[in-house]
Formats: structure tokens, sequence, C-alpha cells
């Protein structure tokens, strides 16, 4: 099932809804599409539309500020698209930059995406101690990063260029 992007009326991120409920929305006329999926059409008796990515909901809501975007270990590989900080290759764990037996925690500062061979290298030491570099620095995302990154986590060009921009800005270079 296709996820689609909800933005708020003021264009920030809000969440991601099924397309079902995104094509109810845009029929009761709460929501417009900003972006569709090319070529895919959404047909019924009396009703043909395309099929919606991203829509803009009509109205705006007023939603709970919400400080930090919370920690896991998919949103560490997704935030770093799948690379090894230690060689680029392409990741399947996440490492602890300090290992948490030397105090290190689960937290957006301390881990990195890493491959097997490299985080089994690195074992229970910091970086300098074992002679390795970290090729990126960890961040830690808004939340309305992390939203945008999971929506791109296939690193396809899904989302349009002026939200894709907004989800890597936080990104130290």
């Amino acid at each position: 099932m296709r996820e689609t992007l909800i933005l708020n009326a003021s264009f920030e991120p809000l969440s991601t809804v099924s397309l079902r409920r995104a094509v109810v929305l845009v029929m009761q006329e709460k929501a417009v599409v900003e972006q569709a999926h090319p070529g895919l059409r959404v047909r019924a008796a009396r009703v043909e539309l395309p099929v919606p990515q991203v829509i803009r909901l009509r109205r705006y809501v007023r939603v709970p500020f919400r400080q930090r975007a919370s920690w896991s270990r998919r949103g560490v590989l997704v935030r770093d698209r799948h690379r090894c900080a230690y060689c680029g290759r392409r990741a399947t764990t996440v490492d602890h930059v300090v290992p948490r037996s030397r105090g290190g925690g689960d937290t957006w500062l301390n881990t990195v995406a890493a491959c097997a061979e490299d985080n089994h290298r690195k074992a229970d030491r910091t970086p300098a101690q074992a002679g390795m570099r970290l090729l990126t620095r960890p961040f830690e995302p808004t939340p309305a990063d992390a939203l945008l990154l999971a929506l791109n986590r296939r690193g396809d060009d899904a989302l349009p260029e002026w939200l894709a921009v907004s989800a890597v800005s936080a990104a130290p270079a």
C-alpha cells in the first residue's frame, strides 16, 4: 500500500496516510494534490484523479510542538541513507561511536549506520582507538526532517525538489 505525505496548509509536513485516506481527503475537498505519481490514476464510476503522493490540507491545522525526533535503529539507517559511516558501502547495522559499555547510548549523535564488517572491526572501541575515520558526522534530525527522510528512504527522487531540499538541510556537509 502506498503512503502519502500530508502537508499542512503552510506546507509543513504533518504525517503520512494510506492512499485510501489521501483520496478521501481530496474527494471531500479537505486537501489538494500537490504531487501525484506519474502515470497512475484512481478511477471510480464518476471520478478519476491522479494517485496522490503529496497532499496539502486546505485549512491550517494546529499541531502540538514536537521538539525532537525519537531515536530508532531504522531512523539512523534512513538518516545515513543506508551508507556505512566508515567506508561508504551499504550499511545493514547501527554502530555506537562511543560504545555502550563505555558510557555511550542510543542517541542520534552517538550512532551511525555501518556495514557489518566495519562494525565488527571497530568492536568495543572508539573510532580513534580502532584507527577508523568517520566519513560523515552523526546529527539529530528535526521531527519534520525525520519524516521526510523516512518517506524518501529508498533514495529515489520520490519527493519533489522543494521538499527533498528541506529533508537534507539539517545534515552537516
